[in-house]
């Protein structure tokens, strides 16, 4: 009898199981539709506040949040995101219906009462290009033998960071963008000039969310170039090639927009939507290649990848350099993306540059370079290391390096203690621009955690960073009468300021700049030829490569 009960068991359990099936599937039933209609009108409620809309062209930052560590850089990665005016709601009253999510799509989840509701992101168009729209911006003028830009509003725009998620906009203004005191951020939200999912920002103390688009307005000004201008040395319906002046930037970068090659060439000689096919450092002249179509682009890419272009510079270094030809081989390492400083250590990418005299005149050599690789300021770093440093490169033949100034790789001093030494040798020569240490309000901020080891630490980069702002003078202290600044009325918007060469809350608007002279702004290195196995494009030899060059 107790086996026969015992038996019975399982039939028991199977029972009990399909009894409890049924009355869930009764419960859901009934609950079924409150609930998706719950959803849905969550749903709607967010596709309500519509991303601001991006086009490719302009770029404070990187249109998903987080943007690599350097780049001053990334060359080539320069790229600015712009963003159009947010959706709204359609004002009627009525609620559209709700699309029906995809399959595999989650259908997205009502905010708590009061909570604060973030726009998706919209997807980005690839590539970079400028149109008129960005030309018209401002207008050049020339001082001095200087090309200069005439102070302009401007837009950095960017997408919350990862690590601003959960802190307010006051902590991220007042520990990442610290060239500005938190007074000028109260009085740009006083003007309407701060923006958050382009709604005007009220209170610095809101909480920033994952997706929140954050757009400042700020007033620009740009440092001098040459005032040389950029000649056309070939154009076909493939490529166009230019002799690019020194000091000029490739493409926007840093404090750079209009005084770049992509704008000049856009703006002077309409040559528009380019894809530049290499880069050449904002000191270095000559050869620069750019292509009309990304087809092409993508064809002489490859050909780079191959190995099957060649290219020689000539630049003059200090001392009498070795008659027969050298080949160095040293490996490179990048010391500090933010500041652009690179030195030659075995933890170094493999690179080889090829080199041979051609004159020599008592006191300094003219020589012939070979890249091999394509490392960044390998020409440079491969001469330091062979104790030839280019005549006049304000970093790699600077004091900073020590005694030796970094020939055979000797540098008695830690990174950070070179890059300090560095960053101060250029202060009190009011000449921070060649370190390409700046950044707008809306600048990334100090690298992020996955930087390399040997980048400065983060309170190193953010003071070296404050100071860029100080750059050519020191900058005045914001005026005691910030708290003046009206509030903006309305859709306030810079196009208020009738005369936007001068701004009440930009502090470089009070100071004079020391202009540099043009001699200041060349550097001893120029791209003279550039062969590929269907095209050669060559510049003319500059005139300190000659030999009746003189020096002063």
């Amino acid at each position: 009898m107790w086996l026969g009960g015992r038996s019975w068991l399982p039939v028991l359990g199977q029972v009990c199981s399909r009894l409890r099936c049924l009355a869930f599937a009764r419960t859901w039933g009934a609950c079924r539709g409150p609930m998706a209609e719950r959803l849905s009108t969550g749903a709607e409620a967010a596709s309500g506040l519509g991303a601001p809309a991006q086009q490719n062209g302009d770029a404070g930052g990187d249109a998903r949040g987080e943007q690599p560590p350097g780049h001053p850089e990334p060359a080539g990665s320069e790229e600015e995101a712009v963003s159009g005016d947010a959706k709204q709601p359609s004002g009627n009253g009525e609620r559209a219906p709700a699309a029906a999510p995809g399959p595999g799509k989650r259908k997205k989840r009502r905010g708590a009462v009061g909570e604060r509701i973030v726009p998706p992101p919209k997807k980005r168009r690839a590539g970079v290009s400028f149109g008129d729209e960005h030309f018209a911006e401002t207008s050049y003028y020339f001082e001095g033998g200087l090309r200069k830009v005439r102070p302009y509003y401007f837009d950095f725009r960017t997408y919350c960071k990862g690590r601003w998620v959960g802190h307010s906009l006051l902590h991220v203004f007042g520990t990442e963008f610290r060239a500005q005191p938190l007074a000028y951020y109260e009085a740009a939200v006083r003007a309407g000039r701060l923006h958050l999912n382009e709604e005007p920002v009220q209170d610095l103390s809101i909480v920033l969310k994952d997706n929140d688009f954050l757009r400042n307005t700020v007033h620009r000004h740009e440092p001098p170039v040459t005032a040389e201008p950029i000649r056309l040395l070939a154009e076909n319906e493939d490529v166009v090639v230019v002799d690019k002046p020194s000091s000029i930037p490739v493409h926007p970068c840093g404090r750079f927009r209009h005084n770049t090659v992509i704008f000049i060439l856009g703006k002077e000689h309409q040559l528009k939507e380019l894809h530049p096919l290499h880069r050449l450092d904002r000191l270095t002249s000559g050869v620069l290649m750019f292509a009309k179509t990304a087809a092409v682009s993508e064809r002489i890419h490859e050909q780079v990848r191959d190995r099957q272009l060649e290219k020689e510079y000539v630049c003059r270094v200090a001392g009498e350099f070795p008659a027969e030809e050298v080949t160095c081989k040293e490996p490179i390492l990048v010391v500090s993306y933010k500041v652009g400083v690179c030195r030659v250590d075995p933890q170094g990418k493999a690179c080889e540059s090829v080199f041979q005299r051609l004159s020599y005149n008592g006191h300094s050599s003219v020589v012939r370079c070979r890249p091999l690789t394509g490392r960044t300021h390998q020409i440079r770093v491969h001469l330091q290391f062979l104790g030839h440093p280019i005549l006049n490169d304000p970093i790699y033949n600077s004091a900073a390096w020590g005694p030796s100034r970094g020939r055979g790789g000797h540098i008695p001093k830690t990174d950070e203690e070179l890059l300090r030494d560095l960053v101060a040798e250029h202060q009190a020569r009011q000449s921070l621009d060649v370190l390409d240490l700046c950044g707008g309000d809306l600048c990334p901020g100090p690298p992020d955690s996955t930087a390399p080891s040997s980048e400065l630490s983060k309170d190193c980069l953010e003071e070296m960073a404050a100071s860029a702002q100080k750059m050519d003078g020191a900058v005045e202290a914001v005026p005691q009468d910030l708290d003046g600044v009206p509030m903006a009325s309305g859709k306030a918007t810079r196009t208020d300021v009738v005369n936007q060469e001068t701004d009440p809350l930009c502090s470089e608007c009070r100071r004079v700049p020391q202009d540099p002279s043009p001699q200041d702004l060349v550097m001893f290195l120029h791209a003279l030829r550039y062969k590929g196995p269907d095209f050669e494009y060559h510049s003319p030899m500059p005139a300190w490569a000659r030999d009746d060059w003189q020096e002063h």
